[in-house]
């Protein structure tokens, strides 16, 4: 098992962050390209609109899962966390695109769905959370903002919350796949809990 998490650390390390961004972007022109062909269904805004939000968010569990990985098994990803949060940034950018432009293609409609929709209201609550982390993922934020940044970036556990609720509340009736991910960001959020203690003691 060390021989396979050492040769999988030795294989990241020469991986660019680049072909990270290249791969997991690749979904954006595909679900274009069936969104204009007839492949999401009767609905294809709605469908464009679901499936770029749920690539977020399963994106920002990948991330989340980064430091446990590397805690508990040794398996050291850290260079590409921040590539996988610019990465959510910009689909959780291009659902609300989707969402504002082609579904509901009214400015005032926007504000006030934002305002009467509780699920839109939560989502908009992650989003807005969202923005200092995507314009602080870089290095120079980083040796700017010194302890401060990795403070800055607790961000991250509310908005993986509101994302999850987010997705619960628009679901319509029971559906298991929503509770799988709050159960899923709820529980790599505990494993953090041992550490946030420490530090908040020292």
């Amino acid at each position: 098992m060390t021989a396979l998490i050492d040769g999988i650390n030795r294989s990241a390390r020469k991986v660019p962050t680049w072909v990270v961004y290249i791969v997991c972007l690749i979904p954006v022109p595909y679900l274009l390209y069936l969104g204009m062909t007839g492949g999401l269904g009767r609905e294809p805004i709605k469908a464009l609109e679901h499936e770029l939000g749920e690539i977020a968010l399963q994106l920002l569990v990948v991330g989340l899962c980064i430091t446990p990985l590397r805690r508990f098994l040794g398996l050291n990803l850290i260079k590409f966390r921040r590539t996988l949060g610019v990465l959510v940034f910009s689909y959780v950018v291009l659902h609300l695109l989707v969402w504002a432009v082609l579904d509901v293609q009214a400015l005032d409609r926007v504000w006030a769905d934002i305002i009467k929709r509780p699920y839109i209201t939560i989502g908009m609550a992650a989003f807005l959370l969202m923005i200092p982390l995507a314009m602080t993922s870089n290095n120079r934020s980083v040796r700017k903002l010194g302890v401060m940044w990795r403070k800055l970036h607790l961000l991250t556990y509310p908005v993986a919350i509101l994302s999850a609720v987010h997705f619960i509340w628009l679901s319509r009736g029971f559906q298991l796949e929503p509770l799988v991910y709050l159960g899923l960001i709820l529980g790599l959020l505990a494993l953090r809990v041992p550490t946030l203690r420490r530090k908040a003691a020292a």
